[in-house]
């Protein structure tokens, strides 16, 4: 998992409440459990006309927005089913921060486990992210991880807090496989001990 310290970039304003994991990813694209090739289907139903092409409204479609890197959403996001072909989804398109009022909570945890920081703020805060967001490229955010600061583009600064374990993930791009692998030192020992005590086992 890649780590994640500090991360400066446009950031997309998404003012809408409850965007379920079918609006970031719909079923149609759940066939793949490789979590590459996914950002293609990124809030597709809302992305796309009918006719396959780019819906000119929808805000990553914007040409001040194909390339951002934090995502500014409504209250509740990732509610609905518990895909991880979400976070995936985001994740492939080049989203590794999301911040919202509030998420769901198996969303919530799946974004640790696949390097995107999700950031929970005041409604206050939200706001006025979502005023810096609606600038375009012209004004980015700063998101600084150790520090649990998000720097706006006129200098103003918004703290957010963060589980101290979850934190240590991210810093240091450790997965569950990755947390597993930090004790494989003691993990063999045990087996050697086990093994000599129980060679019938």
């Amino acid at each position: 998992m890649e780590k994640f310290d500090k991360l400066a970039g446009v950031a997309a304003p998404l003012p809408i409440i409850n965007i379920d994991t079918d609006m970031i990813i719909p079923k149609d694209y759940l066939k793949t459990i490789r979590r590459t090739g996914l950002g293609k289907g990124l809030f597709s139903e809302m992305r796309y006309l009918e006719d396959g092409s780019d819906n000119p409204d929808f805000v990553l479609n914007k040409p001040a927005y194909k390339d951002a890197k934090i995502l500014v959403a409504g209250d509740n996001f990732g509610c609905g089913s518990s895909r991880e072909h979400a976070p995936w989804a985001l994740l492939d398109y080049g989203i590794r921060c999301v911040i919202s009022t509030s998420f769901a909570d198996i969303f919530y945890n799946n974004c640790f486990k696949n390097g995107i920081l999700p950031v929970v703020v005041t409604p206050e805060e939200l706001e006025k992210l979502l005023d810096d967001a609606d600038r375009g490229a012209n004004a980015t955010l700063s998101v600084d991880l150790e520090a649990q600061e998000i720097r706006g583009p006129d200098g103003g600064v918004i703290h957010f807090d963060i589980d101290a374990h979850r934190k240590h993930c991210l810093l240091n791009g450790l997965d569950d496989i990755g947390l597993t692998l930090e004790k494989a030192a003691a993990i063999d020992s045990y087996e050697g001990t086990m093994g000599a005590a129980r060679p019938w086992a």
